[in-house]
C-alpha cells in the first residue's frame, strides 16, 4: 500500500472499487494526466491493482486528504451508500469537514436511492454526480462506452475534466437519478439484443448453419446490432473472459423489473431474461462475460413427450 500525507490536489482522483470497470477507468484518468488512488474492500483486487501498475491507497482518513474527487465503480447502490458513509466519516477527522467534495458513480444503480442520496449529501458539501457508462470494460478503456451523466450543474461542472477523462461520449440526462433510470432503460434493450443474437446462434447451429456464417449473415442484415458486433465474435470463439460478467446483468435487470413492477407495468421479455440469467448463475457462469448466455440457451431442452403449441 502507498502512504499519502499530502493535502488534496485538482489532479488526483480516488477511485473505489478496482473491478473491471474500476481498472478501465484507472487507465483512461491516468492516461489523461490524473494521479489515481485505488481502494477496494478486496484485497486480492488491490494486489490485481499494484501488479497493473496503480498506487492504492487502504486507509479512508489518508484518502480524503489526498483528495476531493472520488469515482465509485461498486457493484450496486447499498456499495455507493457505504462509500459515501466511510467518506463522510474521514472527512470529519480531518479538520475540514464542510470542505466541498464530489463523487462520481460510475455503477448502474437505483435511481430513488441515489436521489435521496444526494439529497443526504447535499448539505454536507458533498455533491453525487451519475455517471454509469453503458459499454463493456473494454469498450471503456478504449473510450468508446457512452457515459450517461446527472446532477447539479454546480457539480457536474467541478468534475467536467474528470468526465471528459472518464469518456469522451457523453450525454446529459437531467438531474440526480435520471441517469441510473437511462442506463436501465438501454441496458434493457441491450441485454436482449445479446440474448436474441444467442437464440439465434443456437438456433441457426441446429439447423445446420455454421456460427461464423451465422453471425457474418447477421452483421450484413437488418439483424446487425452493437451487441452482435461485441459479443457475437466472443459467443462464436467461446471464449467468456470476463469484459462484464452475468451476474453483473442479472442485477440490472432484477432492478428493471423492480422499477417497471413500481408502476404496475409487466415486463414479460425481460422477466423470460432474468430467468435465463438466474439459471445461468445457478450453473456456475455468473463471473463470465454476459455473452456465455448463449451457454444457458443452449442447456435449455424440450422433453420430447412435450408437443409445441
Amino acid at each position: 500500500m502507498t502512504p499519502m500525507s499530502h493535502k488534496a490536489t485538482a489532479r488526483c482522483v480516488g477511485l473505489v472499487g478496482l473491478g473491471l470497470v474500476g481498472c478501465a477507468l484507472d487507465r483512461r484518468l491516468r492516461a489523461a494526466g490524473f494521479t489515481v488512488l485505488g481502494l477496494d474492500v478486496r484485497p486480492q483486487a488491490m494486489q490485481t491493482f499494484e501488479a497493473q501498475g496503480g498506487q492504492t491507497c487502504s486507509d479512508w482518513h489518508t484518502l480524503v486528504q489526498a483528495t476531493d474527487t472520488f469515482v465509485l465503480a461498486v457493484f450496486d447502490t447499498a456499495g455507493v451508500e457505504d462509500v459515501a458513509a466511510r467518506i463522510i466519516r474521514a472527512r470529519s477527522q480531518d479538520g475540514e469537514p464542510r470542505r466541498p467534495m464530489r463523487l462520481i458513480d460510475c455503477s448502474t444503480g437505483d435511481p430513488e436511492r441515489l436521489a435521496a442520496l444526494a439529497m443526504q449529501l447535499a448539505p454536507q458539501s458533498v455533491g453525487l454526480v451519475e455517471a454509469p457508462l453503458s459499454g463493456s470494460s473494454v469498450q471503456i478503456e478504449r473510450g468508446e462506452a457512452t457515459l450517461l451523466y446527472a446532477g447539479d450543474p454546480i457539480d457536474i461542472a467541478a468534475v467536467e475534466a474528470v468526465l471528459q477523462a472518464l469518456s469522451p461520449v457523453r450525454r446529459h440526462v437531467g438531474a440526480t437519478g435520471m441517469a441510473a433510470r437511462a442506463k436501465l432503460a438501454t441496458n434493457l434493450v441491450l441485454g436482449l439484443n445479446r440474448a436474441a443474437l444467442a437464440e439465434g446462434m443456437v438456433l441457426a447451429r441446429h439447423l445446420g448453419i455454421e456460427p461464423s456464417l451465422f453471425l457474418d449473415l447477421v452483421l450484413s442484415s437488418p439483424a446487425r446490432s452493437a451487441a452482435a458486433e461485441v459479443k457475437g465474435r466472443i459467443m462464436v470463439e467461446r471464449d467468456f473472459t470476463p469484459q462484464s460478467r452475468i451476474r453483473q446483468h442479472l442485477k440490472d435487470v432484477q432492478l428493471m423489473l423492480n422499477l417497471a413492477s413500481q408502476q404496475h407495468q409487466a415486463l414479460p421479455l425481460s422477466q423470460a431474461h432474468a430467468a435465463l440469467l438466474l439459471k445461468s448463475m445457478e450453473a456456475g457462469d455468473g463471473e463470465l462475460d454476459n455473452a456465455a448466455i448463449i451457454q444457458q440457451i443452449e442447456r435449455s431442452k424440450i422433453d420430447p413427450d412435450e408437443k409445441l403449441s
